[in-house]
């Protein structure tokens, strides 16, 4: 299965460099784009000289910040185009450990359209969060999860693999939505193309180096967005698979 790892940055001078290296230790095979969204600190040109290092390593240099749905969208195009078989997200911070990447790709191999890199699924964990955090997450994943009827325990996750096969199915490149909604909408739409999901436990730790990319705008949005959706499940207006597939790319 060829394999694309797609690493969002902005601003990861800290730790894009370590990441490379451990995804590179983990997952050997893969192959990885950076896709950044025009980091003021560097972060670029430190991806650029791990790629000249090790190999396999290649950047997009987006201008300005396009936000997260974005550079996956722009990733996934990429990796379509260029024939791999399954793209992966993870964040750049190592709040997703690249170590957990064989058990994810080894569930892809195992059949799954989509596997999801969960917090809430049994062996599933989380840091010691504050319990106003913890009830934030959880209960925003609930509500997710029984509007949509999605199915899953942790549809916010951005620790993912998808079969490229799959995203072409989602329409992908339609799906507008950033952050936590970005990841709603991909598992929603996942959930309404007939798609297999899949979650596998992993640990999930707060990011140690830079800062977090997180606000309450982003948290706003995907309850707002989950709400749209509902109603438009109920009335019978919901995305439907055939309205905007894009098959770009032979995902084979």
């Amino acid at each position: 299965m060829k394999t694309l790892v797609v690493l969002p940055t902005y601003n990861e001078s800290l730790n894009v460099v370590s990441m490379l290296e451990a995804i590179r230790g983990h997952a050997p095979h893969a192959s990885v784009l950076v896709v950044d969204d025009g980091s003021p600190d560097g972060t670029a040109d430190l991806a650029q000289s791990v790629a000249e290092r090790l190999g396999a390593i290649s950047v997009m240099r987006r201008t300005g910040k396009g936000g997260l749905g974005s550079a996956y969208r722009d990733g996934f195009a990429w990796g379509i185009e260029e024939g791999f078989d399954a793209l992966v997200e993870i964040d750049a911070d190592f709040s997703h450990d690249p170590a957990a990447l064989p058990s994810l790709l080894d569930a892809a191999m195992a059949g799954a359209d989509v596997v999801i890199g969960s917090r809430y699924t049994a062996g599933g964990s989380i840091p010691a969060w504050k319990w106003h955090r913890r009830l934030l997450s959880k209960g925003g994943n609930m509500y997710a999860s029984m509007t949509l009827g999605l199915g899953v325990k942790d549809a916010t996750a951005g620790f993912r693999v998808y079969k490229a096969t799959a995203l072409s199915k989602m329409g992908y490149r339609s799906v507008q939505a950033d952050g936590y909604g970005f990841q709603i909408e991909m598992t929603y739409r996942a959930r309404r193309a007939g798609l297999t999901i899949k979650e596998v436990p992993i640990s999930f730790v707060d990011r140690t180096l830079g800062e977090s990319k997180m606000s309450g705008t982003i948290v706003i949005e995907a309850l707002w967005l989950c709400t749209k959706w509902g109603m438009e499940r109920c009335t019978g207006r919901a995305w439907k698979p055939s309205a905007d597939v894009v098959t770009t790319g032979s995902g084979a």
